[in-house]
């Protein structure tokens, strides 16, 4: 059964683990400069101690500098980091019993090892240093990533990544734009390409809706959703319409007028629909999808970190595993498919995306920008919801990679 397949095969990238390979890190092609940034052993950066508030946010000069493990990891000088909402989750323990199974997979370390630990999913920089094995950058190349819930953040002067998770900055964004793309555009793509099987050669008049289409998703995915030639609608408020018509949306339903389930039941059916939003919606939107047509329902708000976190990694995925076989089950016999989309680190999805970024097909939402030493308050502006684009904080200025 394919759903199952997508799932096991979900579950699999999250387990997958390395053995660390102790290895010798030199600056990419031999930089004379090596020697000096081998030599490094703090930074700067904003951490927490433990999960809570806002108040657990901490600026320190004094963060463990970050070391290179693997032959295939580079370490990047990070100049603006974008916030998502997944951040503001994790400063409060969301997933924290996951994740911490993939950060320590042999249990090796005390529980709470994790801390201090460096939030930001999002980083626009420049490599400085390279394993031995990565073969496709070098030192001083301008890129961009979207850094996986399990590593440290960008939250900080320089964060290491895996080479294949990296890619090179589009020309035409400045790392302040390019630091708002990233992570939504590598969940948007695993959700829309990976899951949903949707790609720049069978779009052309798909009817696409978009449950919440004014967030940091909704914006890239409406965006490269039209590049391809899909038909799109969006759910948003009233005062967002000219944004989202601005990227190109086709058709706006206002939740905030009336029940948005008749608005939407009104239209022609779709061919598939992204769930930014979750809860109550899943009841009746699977009804506005074509049966029998392949038609998908891909869902980004599933309780795959909350049942593992809640039940254990064994009993976790057991409930997993039995919610979303029901559900798909359940969806099939009425002839459409349900799915639950996961978060994807690629280096070669952003490859794909910087050249749509250059070709002027997508353009970075940027909804605010704050400083380094203004994080406490980029945080507040994300707890209040109702974003417009992305929220970056500018680590340091361009240029600056001495």
């Amino acid at each position: 059964m394919s759903h199952l397949r997508h799932f096991v095969c979900s579950w699999r990238l999250f387990r997958h683990i390395k053995v660390p390979r102790v290895s010798t890190a030199v600056c990419c092609h031999g930089s004379p400069n090596s020697t000096t940034k081998r030599s490094m052993t703090v930074m700067p950066a904003w951490v927490i101690d433990k999960y809570g508030s806002n108040d657990e946010l901490r600026f320190t000069r004094n963060a463990s500098f970050p070391v290179i493990n693997y032959p295939n990891e580079v370490i990047v000088r990070v100049h603006s980091a974008g916030l998502n909402p997944l951040d503001v989750s994790m400063r409060g323990g969301y997933g924290a019993a996951s994740l911490s199974i993939k950060r320590d997979p042999l249990n090796i370390k005390q529980s709470g090892s994790e801390f201090p630990l460096i939030l930001g999913r999002d980083a626009s920089g420049v490599i400085m240093e390279c394993g031995l094995d990565v073969k496709h950058f070098r030192e001083r190349d301008e890129v961009w990533a979207a850094i996986p819930p399990w590593k440290q953040g960008s939250l900080a002067e320089f964060v290491v990544l895996s080479a294949n998770e990296v890619s090179h900055k589009p020309k035409s964004l400045s790392h302040v734009e390019a630091a708002a793309v990233p992570y939504v555009a590598a969940t948007a793509w695993s959700a829309l390409v990976n899951t949903g099987g949707l790609c720049k050669d069978n779009c052309a008049n798909k009817r696409i809706l978009i449950l919440g289409g004014s967030g940091g998703v909704g914006t890239f995915a409406i965006q490269m959703l039209k590049a391809w030639g899909a038909h799109v609608t969006v759910t948003c408020s009233e005062n967002a319409e000219l944004f989202v018509r601005g990227l190109g949306a086709d058709h706006m339903v206002d939740y905030t007028v009336g029940p948005v389930e008749e608005q939407l039941a009104a239209l022609e059916k779709f061919d598939l629909i992204l769930d930014n939003v979750g809860g109550d919606m899943e009841r009746w939107a699977l009804n506005l999808l074509k049966p029998w047509c392949g038609a998908k329902f891909v869902t980004l708000v599933t309780p795959f970190l909350q049942n593992t976190d809640r039940l254990g990694i064994a009993d976790g995925m057991m409930q997993n595993v039995a919610t979303v076989a029901t559900k798909a089950l359940k969806h099939l016999v009425k002839g459409v498919h349900y799915r639950w989309g996961f978060f994807v680190a690629s280096g070669p999805a952003l490859d794909e995306i910087s050249e749509m970024v250059d070709a002027g097909q997508i353009r970075a939402v940027v909804e605010d920008t704050f400083s380094f030493s203004q994080v406490p308050q980029a945080f507040e502006k994300m707890e209040k919801g109702h974003a417009r684009g992305k929220t970056v904080v500018q680590i340091s200025k361009e240029g600056d990679d001495s």
